[in-house]
């Protein structure tokens, strides 16, 4: 099967198309036909080796595995013989590590895809969307008639995030780039704050719960914006320097909020079947939609990766196959 890999760090360039053995099917397995993937920024971080920090757990000098991806979506090829629950032809979507390869061995975390989405939707879904869902949800404790603040309501969590808070019931205030103010109201979001515009950290507005995707303000600024008790998820930062990358922020964060009756929780997310199940239902009612900047085709992946090392996709990208 064709799989895309790298044998070292660095730039997309490094990238190669091979052809590899294809997974063996375990008895309590599907075989999944691939047919779309998307790209997160745990990619870029595995692809690059930075931060160098990163390389504790990717490998060093080189990569542990020069496979990439999690997200997918395709087609159930073959199952195992303990699998009674999916059968040959089933579309399906979750997340497995080396997902961008023409086939996947799964056993778990993936459902049934949603008849109403594109294998290019579904493929979008697992990693923002459960990354929103969890930080919401499980991190920051959302109730019906909050006042949430999702900073980088753009990407591909904080379009999910707009979405699902408002689901769970809340009042969204969502921060995003002048070229992105239509795409987050239409998804949406209560409020819109054009960052070039205006600082949320200096208006009146006060928050039970900030997701805060970007990265792009201190402790000190967000806390005069949290209500007291509120709490602030953090799922994303900047690249930072080589050594530290995002973790520097993040720390910086934590550390600065130790003695604060305001509550900072950084996470990372779990796919997990039962959340895959949670975020069908909202596809399939239509109540969340995918964004979805880009395609590429497989051969076009160092371009896609190029893109999404520039940091400002609308939504997912997406490589088809």
């Amino acid at each position: 099967m064709r799989a895309i890999v790298h044998n070292t760090y660095g730039s997309p360039d490094v990238l190669e198309y091979q052809e590899i053995e294809k997974p063996e099917l375990t008895d309590d397995g599907v075989l999944v036909r691939v047919r779309a993937a998307s790209i997160n920024p745990a990619d870029w971080y595995s692809l690059t080796g930075k931060p160098y920090l990163a390389r504790i757990r990717f490998g060093l000098p080189k990569p542990k595995s020069n496979r990439l991806g999690i997200d997918y979506a395709g087609t159930v090829e073959a199952v195992g013989r303990d699998v009674t629950a999916f059968h040959i032809g089933d579309e399906v979507f979750g997340g497995e590590s080396g997902a961008l390869a023409d086939y996947v061995c799964v056993r778990d975390e993936f459902v049934s895809k949603p008849a109403n989405l594109t294998f290019e939707e579904a493929a979008a879904v697992p990693v923002a969307a459960i990354t929103a869902l969890q930080g919401l949800r499980d991190k920051g404790k959302i109730r019906p008639g909050q006042k949430v603040l999702i900073n980088g309501a753009s990407g591909g969590v904080g379009t999910f995030a707009v979405q699902i808070a408002k689901v769970l019931g809340a009042e969204v205030s969502a921060v995003c780039s002048p070229r992105n103010v239509e795409l987050v109201r239409s998804l949406g979001a209560d409020h819109v704050i054009d960052y070039t515009r205006e600082d949320f950290t200096r208006s009146d507005q006060h928050y039970d719960l900030i997701l805060d995707v970007a990265g792009s303000k201190s402790w000190s600024q967000c806390r005069r914006v949290l209500k007291p008790g509120a709490t602030l998820v953090v799922v994303g930062a900047p690249k930072g320097n080589a050594l530290l990358g995002p973790l520097s922020h993040i720390a910086k964060v934590c550390l600065a909020s130790l003695r604060s009756s305001q509550k900072v929780v950084f996470f990372m997310a779990k796919i997990n079947q039962a959340d895959m199940m949670v975020l069908r239902e909202l596809l399939e009612s239509g109540k969340v939609k995918p964004v979805i900047d880009r395609c590429y085709e497989l051969n076009e992946m160092a371009d896609a990766f190029r893109y999404l090392g520039e940091g400002h996709a609308q939504g997912k990208i997406i490589l088809t196959f």
